[in-house]
């Protein structure tokens, strides 16, 4: 199981701090979500043994800019996610096959409904469900955090969109085990099952996109395969 998280600096500690916290609590992985931080990613796997990912979370007050980030970031990324929030931005994440990830969609003033569920679902967009505000909030904004979840469990399910789970950790005192994270989904009325799909589908996607940016993908089921020349 894989956890998204924040490092330096725009993460509040070093990669090295959050890889070594993950490892330990038993991920086999992280993906950084940091337009800014450039970690030694080699390094990292070396010293903590588990799967580091390159990633990138775009973070734009529209579209229009959220657009000209994912196309510049894009090429050089492993996983790209982009920061919902709003109406506007959750509409942009989910309809473009280039995002991996829409993070937050429920966070300020962002709202999900079943139109924009079932674009997810049709472009391969995965809908993260963020546990971070139940575990780091309380009194109305812990129980509005739960509604949230409950409600957006209801619509990705409904609509058989993809999705991922994070604690969404901005520093490594934030990051919480996987047995902890499926405690906080059993609350919200997911299935166990559910919640570790939700933190393999970070690992899964690294895969699948390290896959496509190999020198043999051509595209989805088109590869370059040897060929030996006939004598």
């Amino acid at each position: 199981m894989y956890e998204a998280v924040h490092v330096a600096p725009d993460g509040d500690s070093p990669a090295t701090r959050v890889a070594e916290t993950a490892a330990r609590l038993g991920f086999d992985g992280v993906v950084i979500r940091a337009r800014e931080a450039s970690p030694d990613l080699d390094a990292l796997r070396a010293e903590t043994d588990i799967d580091v990912v390159d990633g990138a979370e775009v973070t734009a007050a529209d579209p229009e800019g959220a657009s000209g980030a994912v196309g510049g970031l894009r090429p050089k990324r492993t996983v790209l996610v982009v920061r919902g929030g709003t109406d506007r931005l959750n509409r942009f994440a989910v309809e473009n096959e280039r995002v991996d990830v829409l993070s937050r969609p429920m966070a300020d003033d962002g709202d999900v409904n079943h139109v924009l569920c079932n674009r997810a679902a049709e472009n391969g967009v995965r809908i993260e469900f963020d546990f971070g505000p139940v575990l780091r909030s309380t009194g109305g904004p812990r129980v509005q955090a739960l509604q949230d979840l409950r409600k957006l469990r209801e619509l990705v399910a409904d609509a058989g969109a993809p999705f991922v789970v994070s604690a969404n950790p901005a520093s490594h005192l934030q990051l919480r085990a996987p047995r902890e994270l499926v405690a906080v989904g059993e609350a919200v009325g997911f299935d166990p099952d559910t919640v570790r799909a939700g933190l393999r589908e970070w690992g899964d996607l690294a895969a699948r996109n390290r896959h496509r940016q190999s020198e043999s993908f051509i595209e989805p089921g088109v590869e370059r395969g040897p060929y030996e020349e006939d004598a």
